[in-house]
């Protein structure tokens, strides 16, 4: 039984956090989240920061997703100081469908999907920021910059519940609201 759970783990590492609403309890944690469903990978050629037509967007499953997001979070009492979001339009649309409070842009959690050099700089500056602003936020960002702050992957949607760990952030639990 415990080399099944270890493999669950392994091949899907949300299997093992899965919808662990209380670790948002721990001291210290608050909401890192990607951006619900937007099909495909990455942005098409000719990707403009300020035309989200240029964009890979939300569909409607995505947006379903994200309103379903907020819901539970409403459902559960769940409060955030902040709602940041990176400045992509799939990030900006998640953040505003779950009406969780005002969404404010945070260049620090823009994609470097593309400008991979960006990672160190952009990954510095998102914990920095996070320092800065303390409280509970979340924060709704991209599959590489979650990747490069906590070391782990998520699935579109899927909400990991951190909090500061040093040089980086530690991961308490994970939630995924199915689109």
């Amino acid at each position: 039984m415990r080399f099944l759970i270890l493999a669950l783990g392994l091949l899907w590492p949300g299997a093992l956090l899965a919808n662990d609403w209380d670790a948002l309890e721990r001291p210290g944690a608050f909401a890192l989240m990607r951006h619900a469903l937007a099909p495909g990978t990455g942005d098409p050629s000719g990707f403009v920061l300020d035309d989200c037509a240029t964009q890979r967007t939300l569909d409607a499953r995505g947006k379903a997703q994200a309103r379903a997001i907020g819901a539970a979070f409403r459902a559960r009492g769940m409060r955030f100081d902040a709602v940041l979001s990176s400045q992509w339009c799939r990030c900006l649309e998640t953040a505003a469908l779950m009406d969780l409070g005002e969404v404010t842009p945070a260049p620090a959690f823009n994609s470097f999907f593309r400008d991979f050099d960006q990672r160190g700089p952009r990954t510095v500056a998102a914990l920095d920021l996070l320092e800065a602003r303390g409280g509970r936020p979340i924060v709704v960002t991209h599959q590489v910059n979650i990747s490069a702050l906590t070391g782990r992957g998520t699935r579109s949607g899927e909400v990991l519940v951190v909090r500061r760990n040093g040089d980086g952030l530690e991961v308490l639990g994970s939630i995924l609201i199915a689109p």
